[in-house]
């Protein structure tokens, strides 16, 4: 559609209290072709006309009874915020104050009472040609804002993909499988809701959780699946996971790279300062170290391990709640107990694999 059938198709509304002048403009403008003009000589109806129709123009009398002019642009200006707002004052009033009264109250143009009909169809035309090229840069406008937002989101999403298949690519490294990381990081997102953190913090650990254990990589095999118990000095090598993994993690601006290396740095700290690599005591290990290592610990005993059988989910929650204010936070401990229906669920949603397991 070109702009001269875009105009001759524009929604005018003709406001004016003395309907000779509604029926006479309306007729002008219809013997010009123009297809949807609208007019009213009660100003109380504006508003619902205007809550019915999306005008593009506003052929607006000054001086009316109950809503004059001024009101109905006062009434305008909050349906056509950050938008192009066409009103056409129809005036026989030419003194200045007048005129720039409304231009304050956002009139575009005026056309003089009684006027000239070639000059009210040139302003007309005009106010329509500015308003629709208007909508065309708005609307243009909301779909590059659109693509934007689906590319930043796509972006994102891909952004969160990757993290989590490096973290199972680490986990099946250490033949544990890749749905251990998918619940841990659930059961973490839970934890964090639980204890008031906020779905935008929660969500942020719920996505870094995966690369608690990314440092697993740069452990020699001979160490990481050795079937046996480890001696001291593989056992240091081991302990060592944690450091490459804030190392591979760390210097990135964002909240979830960040979080991501809080979580391999200190998701073995314990609240006793016994843990591992800083030996961390109570707040000094991040908060989402200390929801991590509940998550974590509390997915390991119900798994299956090469050295080991899946511990009962009573077992594993008696352990969580005899370590609180030892290995685990004392206010994030009791709470796997309170979140085990939704717990269970994820366990029903993501089991492991029995091939891998």
């Amino acid at each position: 559609m070109n702009i001269a059938n875009e105009i001759l198709q524009a929604n005018i509304l003709i406001i004016d209290d003395e309907p000779a002048n509604v029926k006479l403009l309306k007729k002008l403008l219809e013997r010009q072709g123009y297809q949807n003009v609208s007019g009213t000589s009660d100003p109380r109806d504006v508003e619902s006309l205007c809550a019915a129709t999306e005008f593009d123009a506003f052929l607006l009398d000054i001086r009316m009874p109950y809503l004059d002019g001024y009101g109905i642009m006062t009434l305008l200006k909050d349906k056509f915020v950050n938008d192009y707002m066409p009103v056409l004052v129809l005036t026989a009033q030419t003194d200045r104050e007048t005129r720039l009264k409304a231009l304050k109250y956002g009139a575009k143009d005026f056309l003089t009472k009684p006027f000239d009909q070639l000059e009210a169809l040139t302003r007309i035309h005009n106010l329509l040609e500015v308003r629709l090229m208007h909508k065309h840069i708005r609307d243009q406008n909301i779909i590059l804002e659109e693509q934007v937002q689906q590319r930043t989101q796509e972006l994102y999403d891909t952004r969160h993909e990757v993290i989590a298949r490096l973290g199972m690519a680490a986990e099946y490294r250490d033949n544990e499988t890749g749905n251990h990381i998918i619940r841990m990081s659930k059961y973490a997102k839970l934890l964090a809701l639980e204890i008031g953190l906020g779905e935008g913090h929660a969500d942020i650990i719920l996505n870094a959780a995966p690369m608690h254990d990314i440092g697993k990589i740069g452990i020699p095999d001979s160490v990481l699946l050795k079937p046996g118990k480890l001696d001291a000095e593989e056992w240091q090598i081991m302990r060592s996971h944690v450091d490459i993994g804030a190392k591979i993690l760390s210097g990135h601006d964002s909240e979830l790279m960040q979080a991501a290396c809080l979580i391999a740095l200190h998701h073995h700290e314990k609240w006793n300062g016994s843990g591992y690599p800083a030996g961390l005591k109570g707040e000094q290990i991040s908060i989402e170290g200390r929801i991590c290592a509940v998550a974590d610990v509390f997915d390991a005993l119900l798994s299956v391990r090469p050295y080991k059988k899946p511990w009962t989910v009573e077992q594993a929650l008696s352990l969580i709640e005899a370590e609180a204010g030892q290995h685990f936070d004392p206010n994030i401990a009791p709470l796997m107990r309170k979140l085990l229906p939704a717990a269970m669920e994820i366990m029903q949603q993501y089991p492991d694999d029995p091939i891998t397991s």
